[in-house]
């Protein structure tokens, strides 16, 4: 059928014209990646029209032999990589070669250093495909039909990468895509057979579709035939085969194949169950965090394979949101093939293969941390905010994921996150029954806190968390190993056996000389808070404000507000320190306007300590200038 051709002039988002410029300028020093990335498109092409015709059978158009091309003409100086696989229609076009991603782009152009090799890293890692091609090609054109009788039209996309695309539609009576490649002067090297050959089995040996090329001819009489294909990978499941047999370089070019990265994965674990269930799976850990890490609801994750035909990309029900910077696949020879999404909501194969699949994991990183201190620090530092949802969302494994966490503490004076609960359970005090730790919106903050003098003082470790996670996991996470977490800004502190009867009693006797101070200082300030108390907690501040033990934290209350939740008001309790002299001196002043003024400043600072807000910065800064000028 011939169609009207109808031909538009488009320009790339600014973003897309930025990478571009960055790629084309030979940011990466390895150009034959591009043929990876061509390569592993194809295959997904193939891989979404085999799971779409599970539904439709007639997406196949009478033809199910999926397959990928790879030619080349050298007096063209072209090569082309093709597929029979689902295709794209013109809208798909513009979605997939107009933009770059839907997402992170601009923290993305942020985050680059201007350092050619570090940003190379870092465009791998935003994992940006099909534009690679650009490395070795001055111009690229891309023709494709979505699978399907009803699509009647193909679409040409082209573009030299200097801005602007072009769409054109045109008769396409075969479905899926090819890319052709025009190469620029000076990239002669991948006009070549053997060459091409080569980076295919270097890097897509493991693509589970056959790869073909035209078998190389020589001399005149051959030329003339019609040339032959071959089939140059081995086209089989890498997962499916022994471990002894893998190198592994196999395994980091599959997982940069699952992934689309760019970097060698952190580390990997390749299991077979058989007996009740058959299943196997080779899950990865990479070595850098997506940009998008913190985006829950984007879909990612691992693929679903059931007798080693592809299912269903980033099956969210494989794995836990906790673990979803893992990739992989898992393989099953007991689902149907026409599963859905729906039905591995609720099936107990997909439950026994998840729960498998997480001990794994979770053993994964068990023995990197005991082995590996390195490397485990290293993957602290890319995941560990995400590990902390962990206790909240898989209580079965609680136990477990909190032996892997790592915090900062009173112990050392960097903002490493290395301390394990574990390690802090060695260090307690003779008689500390609690592990106690503070929140904070920000390390020096909670460094710094007048809640820790105490702490200090006695030479008692604290865990110092501050980062927004840290407030969920502390509230999903409240004892480990019989040992309860306690906030050491909550509650009214007891120290229990780290204290002796002779400190107890002092404190009950200047509590008591202080209480016509104390109910004074709490009508002062009214509603403000709930009540005013002699501190445990404080040797050299003044004052501090505490919550209750069973109420929220005020460092979470400014979370939530910052993000537009409602939280309640928190009304605290001021705790003020008698040993300190602007304390002692509110039990002298017969002032009643300058105690108010006192037990004010107090108040505020105590709260600009805690890392809130005042209600009214202009009545502080007002009542300090006063105090200040009777100082003169």
């Amino acid at each position: 059928m011939t169609v009207e051709a109808h031909k538009e002039t488009l320009g790339f988002e600014t973003e897309t014209r930025q990478l571009l410029h960055l790629m084309i300028h030979s940011l990466y020093s390895n150009k034959e990646i591009f043929l990876r990335e061509l390569v592993s498109n194809a295959s997904d092409a193939c891989d979404k029209l085999r799971f779409e015709a599970l539904g439709d059978d007639a997406l196949y158009e009478g033809d199910n032999d999926l397959k990928i091309r790879v030619v080349y003409d050298k007096d063209a100086r072209t090569i082309t990589v093709s597929d029979n696989g689902i295709g794209m229609n013109r809208e798909e076009v513009i979605e997939n070669l107009g933009t770059i991603a839907k997402s992170g782009t601009r923290s993305f152009l942020e985050s680059l250093t201007g350092d050619n090799a570090k940003d190379a890293q870092l465009i791998g890692q935003f994992g940006v495909g099909f534009y690679s091609s650009f490395i070795v090609a001055d111009r690229v054109t891309v023709t494709t039909r979505r699978a399907g009788l009803t699509e009647e039209h193909g679409v040409r996309w082209e573009s030299d990468g200097q801005g602007e695309y072009t769409l054109e539609t045109i008769d396409k009576p075969d479905r899926g895509s090819s890319v052709t490649l025009h190469l620029t002067e000076g990239e002669d090297e991948f006009l070549d057979g053997w060459r091409l050959r080569n980076i295919i089995r270097k890097y897509s040996d493991h693509i589970t579709l056959p790869i073909l090329m035209p078998k190389e001819q020589h001399g005149e009489e051959e030329e003339k035939a019609e040339p032959e294909e071959e089939m140059v990978n081995q086209a089989s499941a890498l997962w499916a085969r022994p471990k002894s047999e893998i190198k592994d370089e196999e395994y980091n070019e599959f997982y940069k194949h699952v992934a689309h990265d760019f970097e060698d994965p952190l580390a990997w674990i390749h299991n077979k169950v058989e007996g009740r269930l058959e299943y196997t799976s080779l899950l990865y850990i990479p070595g850098r965090a997506p940009f998008d890490l913190w985006d829950r609801e984007r879909r990612r994750g691992v693929k679903l394979y059931v007798k080693r035909v592809f299912i269903m990309d980033d099956a969210e029900q494989l794995m836990p949101s906790y673990l979803r910077f893992v990739r992989g696949v898992i393989d099953s020879n007991d689902l149907p093939l026409n599963v859905s999404r729906e039905i591995l909501q609720h099936n107990k194969v997909i439950d026994s293969m998840r729960g498998g699949s997480v001990k794994k994991v979770l053993g994964l990183l068990e023995s990197m941390a005991r082995n590996e201190p390195e490397k485990y620090t290293t993957f602290w530092a890319q995941f560990g905010a995400v590990m902390k949802e962990g206790p909240g969302e898989d209580f079965a494994n609680r136990e477990q994921i909190a032996k892997l966490l790592r915090f900062a503490s009173t112990n050392k004076d960097t903002e490493e996150q290395s301390v394990s609960l574990d390690e802090y359970i060695e260090r307690m005090k003779e008689g500390q029954e609690a592990i106690y730790y503070i929140t904070a919106d920000s390390f020096a903050a909670a460094k710094h806190s007048p809640h820790l003098e105490i702490f200090r003082k006695k030479g008692i470790e604290v865990l110092l968390l501050h980062e927004r996670v840290d407030e969920w996991f502390t509230s999903s996470l409240t004892e480990y190993d019989g040992k309860p977490l306690k906030s050491v800004t909550k509650g009214e502190l007891d120290l229990g056996e780290l204290e002796d009867e002779e400190e107890k009693k002092e404190k009950e006797k200047v509590a008591k000389d202080f209480e016509d101070v104390l109910k004074r200082v709490k009508d002062t300030l009214g509603d403000k808070v709930n009540e005013v108390r002699v501190t445990h907690r404080l040797t050299d501040s003044p004052a501090c404000v505490v919550t209750g033990e069973d109420e929220m934290s005020a460092n979470l209350e400014r979370i939530l507000k910052s993000v537009g939740q409602n939280a309640p008001d928190i009304k605290p309790t001021l705790e003020l320190n008698p040993e300190h002299p602007l304390v002692s001196r509110l039990k002298e002043e017969q002032d009643e306007k300058r105690f108010g003024d006192w037990t004010n400043i107090l108040f505020d600072q105590a709260w600009l300590a805690e890392g809130g807000q005042l209600e009214d910065p202009a009545a502080f800064v007002g009542r300090l200038n006063e105090l200040l000028l009777e100082l003169r």
